[in-house]
């Protein structure tokens, strides 16, 4: 990394965490899009509304302007939401030196394109270099110091290990890959699990239900990401079966609390209007669906929650679907010769 400071684009509760972090051994600029949130954090050290009982390091400055943000930094991770990745990206543009890193730490595909966050990097801002942090973070859990761990996915291998130095910890282990497009398509597709892995949870359906969701669930994921050119080993690790695991399980999920709500009968939008934070899993089913549909690879459980979140199916009609799905061999044996 060829200067000092970093900076965090998004202050929302993962942008949050990660400035933070950083803050305990570097300087950063955190950007948030709201000014009141900016001043607020600034003054009080805290971003109460998205991460409670969480002191912002001194070593971290707050701002809402984007030019301000990137100035004098060697390292842009961006936190913001997958549907305003594009928007923010390009405010970033001018800024984006060339070779500097900038790391995506967004889960899920743009709606309308269907392409994946660092995709969208390389168009916007092709001088740079860019690169994925992902794994099972639930942002209250590792500000809060308990044990956790990821894994920054970068070609270039010294983008890779800058992350992996500047935020590797003795409370947060930090693994590199140079799997982007597993990594990513991991992160995207375990949400929208999630929803599903949720709904059972909020129908009753009991534990065997949900464990048969996750199994099915990292099928698919496997199938989407070697269709797209992923390393099949990603899947077994942090990006793929922890970061799944974590999502399909937690009560802190967002993509599972929206399923369990569905679960319990009440619709979509009332259950997102009461929400402070965004569910990826809503917004990335349709574009997750299109994108298997046109490497012509199933993925049912995505399909119903697809149906489900656009209005039109019940949880009760995807399940029934599901299950009266055909009888086949559980290992594709295709994979195996990819």
């Amino acid at each position: 990394m060829r200067r000092a400071s970093v900076a965090v684009v998004g202050a929302g509760s993962w942008g949050t965490t990660i400035a933070s972090l950083i803050g305990r051994r570097a300087s950063a600029n955190l950007w948030a899009r709201s000014p009141s949130l900016a001043a607020t954090i600034a003054e009080t050290r805290q971003n109460a509304r998205y991460l409670p009982g969480i002191t912002v390091p001194d070593t971290v400055r707050v701002t809402s302007d984007i030019e301000d943000a990137m100035a004098e930094v060697g390292l842009v991770l961006v936190a913001v939401p997958s549907h305003g990745f594009r928007a923010v990206l390009e405010a970033m543009a001018p800024y984006v030196e060339t070779g500097m890193p900038v790391v995506s730490l967004a889960k899920g595909l743009e709606p309308g394109t269907d392409v994946r966050m660092t995709e969208i990097i390389a168009e916007i801002a092709p001088r740079a270099s860019y690169g994925v942090l992902t794994g099972p973070n639930l942002a209250q859990e590792v500000a809060e110091g308990r044990p956790a761990a990821a894994v920054v996915a970068a070609r270039d291998r010294e983008v890779a290990r800058c992350v992996q130095e500047l935020l590797h910890s003795s409370s947060y282990r930090v693994y590199t890959s140079s799997d982007v497009i597993g990594c990513e398509i991991a992160g995207a597709a375990k949400n929208v699990t999630a929803i599903a892995a949720g709904m059972s949870d909020g129908a009753g359906l009991g534990e065997n239900t949900r464990a048969a969701l996750i199994t099915r669930g990292l099928a698919e994921l496997v199938r989407i990401g070697m269709a797209l050119g992923a390393d099949p080993m990603t899947f077994s690790g942090l990006a793929g079966v922890g970061d799944l695991v974590a999502t399909c399980t937690s009560p802190r999920s967002r993509n599972r609390s929206v399923g369990v709500e569905l679960g319990r009968g009440r619709r979509l939008a009332d259950v997102l209007l009461g929400m402070r934070m965004v569910a990826e899993g809503v917004q990335t089913a349709a574009p997750l669906l299109r994108l298997a549909e046109r490497h012509g690879v199933e993925m049912p459980i995505v399909q119903q929650v697809a149906a489900i979140v656009s209005g039109a199916t019940s949880v009760s009609k995807a399940l029934a679907a599901l299950m009266e799905r055909p009888a086949r061999p559980e290992v594709d044996e295709r994979l195996r010769t990819r």
